[in-house]
C-alpha cells in the first residue's frame, strides 16, 4: 500500500521554514498596523458568480484556473482565486462603505489550477491590502509609499517600481480600438495566446512574456498617449508625491490590467531574482468594482503580494529559517527529570521570551548532550542527582568556546539567563 503525497502544486510549509514565514508575516502586519490598515478575515469559499462577474469570465483566472464545485444544494462555489472580490463583497455585505473610507487587509492562502513552476503553485499564500472611498493620488501613494518601507524593512533591495496610467474607461475605450487595429493589422505575428485575446481582451497581449512579441508590442500604441485630462493629472500628481517621498520608479506605459473596472493608476513591483515569476506585488485602482458588485458607488485602490516569492527572496539573501532555543535542559534520572520540569516551567513563567527547549525521551547525558548541541541551543540547563540534592542548576555554553560552565541557585537562574550575552536578548 503506498503512502500518500501532497497534491501537486499545494506545498507543505515544514518547521524549518515556518520560522521565516512567522518573521515575514509579522513584519507585514506591523507595516500595515503603521499606516492604519485594519485586518479583516476573509472565507475560503464564495459563490462561483462573484468572481465571474469581478474578474470576468474571458480572464484566464474564471476559464481555465479556478477551483469551482457543487455544494449539496447544488450552489457552484469556488475556492477563493484572488482576494479583492472578497474584501469588496464583505464591504457591501456588511455596510462598511455608507459615509465612510475604509483601509483594509487580509492574508491567507489562495487557489488557482496553474502549471506549478518556481514562485507560482496552485495553493499559494497572499497578503493584499485595500482602501475604499478616497479617490485621488495620495492613497495610491500611500499604498506604493507602505509597500516600499515593507521592502526596507525586509532588507530586499533588487526590486524596481513600475507604474502606469490606464485612463478613464471611455479613454480605454479609444485606446483600445487603436490596439485592436493595430494587432489585427499584424495578427499574423501573434502568438496562439495573443490571438485568442485579441477579440476577448486585448490589453492583455501588451503583458506577454513571449520574448518572440517584445519587438511587436514595444511598436504598439502607448496608452499614455490617450489618456483624458482628468486621468492625466491623477497620474502626475502621483509621481509629484512619490518624488517628494523620494521613492524612485519607472514609468512602463506596457503596464497594464485586462479588467474594466481598473482605471488610473497600476503598480507593480518586480524583482530579476526570481526568474520568469519577476512580480512580488501588484496593485491599482478599481473605482467601479463596488458598483460593478452591486454596491454604492465607491473608489478604490489596494495591492496584493505572493508570500512564496517574498520567502524564495529573504531565503535567497541568506535569511535564518528557523529560531533555535536559547537554552536546552538536560535531566539524567527520574528525580532530575521531575525537578527539571518544574524548573523549565518557572523559567518560562519568569522570561515569557524564553526559547527553553526540556529534553524528553530518555537516555544518559551523553546522548541529551548531542540533542543539545543538534538544537542549535547557545546554552544547556543541566540537572543530575548532585544538582537536585543541592537545589542547584548548571549552565554550560554551546557555543562559546571560551565560555566555561557554572553551578548556580536553581531560584537564580533567570536572572542568569537574562543576563547572559544571548544572540537574542530576553
Amino acid at each position: 500500500m503506498g503512502t500518500f503525497q501532497a497534491i501537486r502544486g499545494m506545498n507543505d510549509i515544514l518547521p524549518g521554514e515556518s520560522a521565516l514565514w512567522q518573521r515575514l508575516e509579522a513584519t507585514l502586519r506591523e507595516t500595515l498596523a503603521a499606516y492604519g490598515y485594519q485586518e479583516i478575515r476573509l472565507p475560503l469559499v464564495e459563490k462561483t458568480e462573484l468572481f465571474a462577474r469581478s474578474i470576468g469570465e474571458v480572464t484566464d483566472i474564471v476559464d481555465k484556473e479556478m477551483y469551482t464545485f457543487a455544494d449539496r444544494n447544488g450552489d457552484s462555489l469556488t475556492l477563493r482565486p484572488e482576494g479583492t472580490a472578497g474584501c469588496a463583497r464583505a464591504c457591501i455585505e456588511h455596510g462598511l462603505l455608507h459615509n465612510q473610507t475604509q483601509r483594509l487587509w487580509y492574508a491567507g492562502p489562495m487557489f488557482r489550477y496553474e502549471k506549478p513552476q518556481k514562485g507560482r503553485y496552485r495553493q499559494f499564500h497572499q497578503v493584499g491590502a485595500e482602501a475604499y472611498g478616497m479617490a485621488g493620488p495620495d492613497i495610491d501613494a500611500e499604498l506604493i509609499g507602505l509597500s516600499a518601507r515593507l521592502w526596507r524593512r525586509l532588507g530586499l533591495q533588487q526590486v524596481v517600481l513600475q507604474i502606469n496610467s490606464l485612463g478613464s474607461s471611455a479613454a480605454r475605450a479609444a485606446y483600445r480600438e487603436r490596439l485592436v487595429d493595430y494587432f489585427t493589422a499584424r495578427r499574423a505575428e501573434l502568438d496562439e495566446d495573443s490571438q485568442r485575446r485579441l477579440a476577448a481582451n486585448p490589453l492583455r497581449i501588451l503583458d506577454s512574456k513571449n520574448p518572440m512579441m517584445r519587438a511587436l508590442i514595444a511598436e504598439a500604441p502607448s496608452l499614455l498617449d490617450y489618456l483624458d485630462p482628468d486621468s492625466q493629472a491623477h497620474f502626475e500628481r502621483l509621481q509629484s508625491l512619490l518624488d517628494a517621498a523620494g521613492i524612485t520608479y519607472e514609468v512602463n506605459p506596457r503596464l497594464v490590467r485586462g479588467l474594466d473596472y481598473y482605471c488610473k493608476t497600476v503598480f507593480e513591483w518586480v524583482t530579476d531574482t526570481l526568474g520568469a515569476q519577476g512580480t512580488i506585488c501588484a496593485g491599482g485602482r478599481y473605482d467601479g468594482l463596488i458598483e460593478q458588485l452591486g454596491g454604492p458607488a465607491a473608489p478604490g485602490v489596494g495591492f496584493a503580494m505572493g508570500l512564496e516569492r517574498l520567502i524564495a527572496m529573504l531565503a535567497a539573501a541568506g535569511r535564518p529559517t528557523a529560531d533555535p532555543p536559547h537554552a536546552y535542559l538536560i535531566a539524567a534520572g527520574e528525580e532530575a527529570q521531575r525537578a527539571g520540569f518544574a524548573l523549565a516551567e518557572r523559567l518560562r513563567d519568569q522570561l515569557p521570551a524564553l526559547r527553553l527547549q526540556l529534553h524528553c525521551g530518555g537516555g544518559g547525558f551523553k546522548a541529551q548532550f548531542r540533542r543539545a548541541d543538534h538544537s542549535g541551543a547557545q546554552l544547556a540547563l543541566i540537572l543530575g542527582e548532585n544538582e537536585v540534592a543541592a537545589g542547584t542548576v548548571a549552565i554550560k555554553p554551546l557555543r562559546a568556546a571560551d565560555g566555561g560552565q557554572v553551578t548556580l541557585p536553581q531560584g537564580e537562574a533567570a536572572a542568569y539567563l537574562r543576563a547572559a550575552a544571548l544572540e537574542h536578548p530576553l
